[in-house]
């Protein structure tokens, strides 16, 4: 499935590519590079002070027996206060994907992890969760011109999502739940953006 985002999300920037009166930016968030998780986004405008934005990630490192691997799609579209790629703009977006996680509670140099705005993760140190994810949300996000082509963007959102997952032992493997289901409301994209306008 991750391959498929990544297709997607590699067409949409040929399209764009191909049409001469379009802009296309290609950009990766340094937040998820960090943290070892692929990720590329594509953005090209709509109208005058619009614009569609699809980003991709895929984690599927296991470090430690800390398991975190997900996938996740985030398409946005996005008003801007003054001209495309440049200045303030507000964005509103639909987010989804799968993960499987456990073993997180506590992290070297972090500690435990708290509960968060309703979402309890303590309860990752003795099991995994595997599962799906669909939400929603409203952000805002600013973008500096370094020059002709390069960029860095920067965007925080908040909203929903709502989670089915299946919850299993961490030692033994075996499944202790079967379709537990979360709605989540708090941050749904933090980024920190490099992007290249061709």
């Amino acid at each position: 499935m991750p391959r498929i985002i990544l297709a997607v999300v590699a067409l949409f920037a040929s399209w764009t590519a191909a049409s001469a009166q379009h802009e296309v930016a290609l950009k990766t968030n340094l937040l998820y590079d960090a943290t070892a998780t692929v990720n590329l986004g594509v953005e090209f405008p709509i109208a005058p002070k619009w614009s569609f934005d699809i980003s991709a990630n895929f984690n599927d490192w296991t470090v430690r027996e800390r398991l975190w691997k997900h996938w996740l799609a985030q398409p946005e579209a996005r008003y801007w206060f003054c001209n495309r790629f440049s200045g303030s703009f507000l964005a509103m977006h639909l987010v989804g994907g799968q993960y499987n996680a456990g073993n997180l509670i506590h992290i070297p140099g972090i500690g435990h992890l708290p509960d968060f705005l309703g979402t309890s993760f303590s309860s990752l140190m003795d099991t995994r969760v595997r599962g799906w994810f669909a939400g929603a949300g409203i952000g805002y996000g600013y973008t500096w011109l370094l020059n002709r082509h390069w960029s860095i963007e920067a965007e925080v959102a908040v909203g929903w999502a709502y989670t089915r997952y299946d919850r299993y032992d961490r030692f033994t493997g075996a499944k202790t739940q079967d379709n537990a289901v979360h709605n989540y409301v708090g941050p749904t994209k933090l980024a920190v953006n490099i992007m290249y306008v061709f």
